[in-house]
């Protein structure tokens, strides 16, 4: 009884130590978010529609208290079942052997299982812990590297360099084939990307890696400048775009994607409960966003960081190609947001960033860049 006493004793101070920190960082409470069934949604590169797609996590529809988001629980799962269902007859034939049967009973729980544990190894590299690859813990230690400590301000373009050197340092194999490359001063230098993606191995054969391209830019003075809505818009509708790092003033957000006038984002500020990402089976629930806000485009803070994911050199190159052409059609100033130059960027007469001392993670130069950089208002950590 006295154990029990105590579970509950601590279980009402968890709760109340996180609502207190909600307060404290700006008020972040669950509130409804209404989407328009009329209008489709853009999430990374994809377009949903309320009416033909299912766009939401299946697992998050057993979520506590989903009944209380613009969507009941109730009416999500029967629209699952109706597209289910009616998805299943138009893929399947009208009749299957028994054997057919079992086959594609057996392929599709490979594929699941196989899905769910790609699922959670994922998520085990952002868990709360010192050993976790993309955790506070080692951002906060890249940081310290970069001349900053925790409860500095960190803005995207800060961020991105930070992100870039986890990914360098992260040791698990399944993330050695991906790679980071951050735009400077506003341009991709196109040779340096396939230079970062293309390494030669000791047999004489090219190993390629996937790149994520983060390019800091700047959209407007003090104020976003509406003029570059339908560019963002454009970019968010991208196969290849992986969001946007940004917020509004002093609150850093991850825009995710948009539907009409309006961003998607995901607030990084509301606290949850702890999860032991290292034992069995570790629930998925806190790591996933039943509800995602909007927010009108003007009250975007104009610094920003833009992603985009390519797997491979021709998924580079095809992107470039598109990029530039929306970069093109949306400038109507002489200079677009940012470019793709072909070559390398010592081509230009950039000086090269001098090799790392073995106990500096961050070279003198990249410093140089990230004290520029650090007087952007955002906080991330």
């Amino acid at each position: 009884m006295e154990a029990t006493g105590t579970d509950e004793v601590e279980k009402i101070k968890s709760k109340f130590m996180s609502a207190w920190n909600n307060m404290k960082y700006s008020w972040v409470l669950k509130t409804k978010t209404y989407f328009s069934r009329n209008s489709p949604v853009f999430l990374l590169g994809k377009c949903y529609h309320f009416k033909s797609d299912a766009w939401v996590w299946p697992d998050a529809l057993d979520i506590e208290n989903s009944d209380s988001e613009s969507w009941t629980a109730h009416t999500v799962k029967k629209l699952t079942a109706s597209l289910e269902a009616s998805l299943t007859a138009e893929r399947e034939p009208k009749i299957l052997s028994h054997h057919q049967e079992r086959t594609l009973r057996r392929d599709c729980g490979d594929s699941e299982m196989r899905n769910e544990v790609y699922h959670r190894k994922i998520i085990s590299w952002f868990g709360d812990s010192p050993l976790a690859a993309f955790g506070l813990h080692q951002l906060i230690e890249y940081g310290k590297k970069s001349g900053k400590i925790a409860g500095d301000w960190y803005g995207p373009a800060v961020v991105a360099h930070i992100l870039r050197k986890a990914v360098e340092e992260a040791r698990d194999p399944e993330l050695q084939g991906v790679t980071v490359y951050v735009a400077q001063d506003c341009t991709v230098y196109s040779s340096d990307v396939i230079d970062r993606q293309c390494s030669f191995m000791d047999s004489g054969e090219t190993d390629t890696k996937a790149v994520i391209i983060l390019v800091p830019v700047r959209l407007g003075g003090e104020r976003t400048n509406m003029d570059y809505l339908e560019f963002v818009k454009g970019i968010l509708s991208l196969e290849y775009c992986v969001g946007i790092i940004g917020g509004k003033p002093k609150q850093s957000y991850y825009f995710a994607g948009f539907q009409d006038d309006s961003l998607i984002y995901m607030d990084p500020h509301y606290c949850q409960s702890f999860v032991d990402v290292s034992i069995k089976d570790f629930p998925l629930e806190s790591f996933h966003c039943p509800s995602p806000k909007k927010m009108s485009f003007k009250k975007m803070d104009p610094s920003c960081t833009i992603g985009f994911y390519c797997r491979t050199v021709q998924d580079f190159e095809k992107a470039s190609e598109e990029i530039t052409k929306m970069l093109k059609s949306s400038s109507k100033e002489k200079y677009p947001l940012f470019t793709f130059v072909k070559g390398h960027s010592r081509d230009y007469d950039f000086a090269s960033s001098p090799l790392h001392e073995e106990n500096d993670l961050f070279s003198e130069d990249e410093k140089k860049r990230l004290k520029r950089f650090s007087t952007e208002e955002f906080v991330l950590l």
